[in-house]
């Protein structure tokens, strides 16, 4: 089947488009370009570019397929990757999906990590040509909400072009209550209950049609149905949980950089952080990280789970601590002492 390549649609002032958020909340992704500035997703390229190994290298191949290897995860020493992360445009276009206020989000996932088009036979837990699968297993607890009660948001930042590298994400649009790729429950992927885990879509199909006929079947509908995302620098696709996507193989010896982010309402506490929490950097020389605390804003702060003014957490000690804590760095301790004393 020839591919059906999706392009991205622009937003409007940086904020998301009606027809955007409709396409998240119907079919389960939005795929948009000019969310962010050219020059910052430029300065994250050349971070990224300094992160990690050339392709072809030695060293690239000692790096995991899943993951930056903690190279590249929030927070960290690049600035760019910091300012991508809490974004106040990407946070507003969350905020839009999720139909919340900004200080109801919470950051789960922020991690940029390389994929190296293979040159060797493909293994069954390979990541390059990837079976097609849903994303919720090892973000959360449990299984997501029915569709109209969305917890989450995950995106994808793409920092390289397509058409030099190949790697597309290939996902399946749902249409409507009663299409049968959505069947309730989400279950019928490598990993999830009692099957094993199988990334390589050969060997998880061959996986399937060993064990469970009939879901090879309908699985193979599910490949036919598939859109893959024409992505340049800067693009991003913002997809759920319960989206039917998956990895398409990269060029051999190309190298793919693209920044993964999960957000999830504040009160879905079942979907749990990806990689080590915010406060294990408080230690580092540079102090970097209580200086990113000091100087964001009450909106980004809470997005990290900082307390917001009003909070019951806060009281004159309280505010007295942290201001001891920040107030080197120049954190300003006002909104919270004047909504302790009104």
């Amino acid at each position: 089947m020839a591919d059906a390549w999706i392009d991205p649609t622009p937003t409007v002032d940086s904020a998301l488009t009606d027809a955007q958020i409709d396409s998240w909340q119907r079919c389960g992704f939005a795929f948009v370009s000019g969310l962010l500035a050219k020059d910052l997703v430029d300065e994250l390229k050349i971070d990224a570019m300094r992160a990690f190994p050339a392709p072809g290298s030695a060293q690239a191949a000692t790096i995991a397929d899943f993951g930056s290897g903690g190279r590249m995860t929030f927070p960290s020493k690049s600035r760019a990757f910091n300012a991508v992360t809490l974004h106040p445009r990407l946070l507003a276009a969350i905020a839009a999906l999720l139909r919340v206020p900004t200080t109801q989000l919470r950051l789960t996932q922020s991690d940029l990590w390389p994929k190296y088009g293979q040159t060797r036979p493909r293994g069954a837990f390979d990541n390059d040509e990837q079976r097609i699968h849903v994303d919720y297993p090892n973000h959360t607890l449990t299984h997501p909400s029915p569709w109209d009660r969305p917890e989450a948001v995950e995106l994808i930042l793409y920092l390289d072009d397509v058409d030099e590298c190949g790697g597309s994400t290939a996902l399946v649009a749902r249409d409507g209550p009663d299409d049968p790729a959505y069947r309730w429950p989400i279950v019928d992927t490598p990993g999830i209950a009692d099957l094993d885990y199988v990334n390589d879509r050969a060997h998880a199909e061959a996986y399937f049609s060993k064990i469970r006929p009939h879901l090879a079947d309908w699985r193979a509908s599910l490949y036919t149905r598939e859109q893959r995302v024409r992505y340049k620098p800067g693009d991003v696709l913002l997809y759920r949980h319960d989206l039917w996507h998956r990895g398409t193989a990269l060029k051999p010896g190309a190298l793919r950089l693209a920044h993964n982010i999960t957000y999830r309402l504040a009160s879905a506490e079942w979907i749990s952080v990806l990689h080590p929490g915010w406060a294990w950097s408080a230690y580092d020389k540079s102090k970097f990280f209580e200086r990113l605390i000091a100087r964001a804003s009450l909106e980004q702060r809470a997005v990290l789970g900082f307390p917001q003014p009003g909070s019951r957490y806060w009281s004159d000690q309280t505010i007295a601590a942290v201001e001891a804590r920040y107030g080197v760095f120049g954190m300003e301790m006002g909104p919270y002492r004047d909504a302790v004393t009104t």
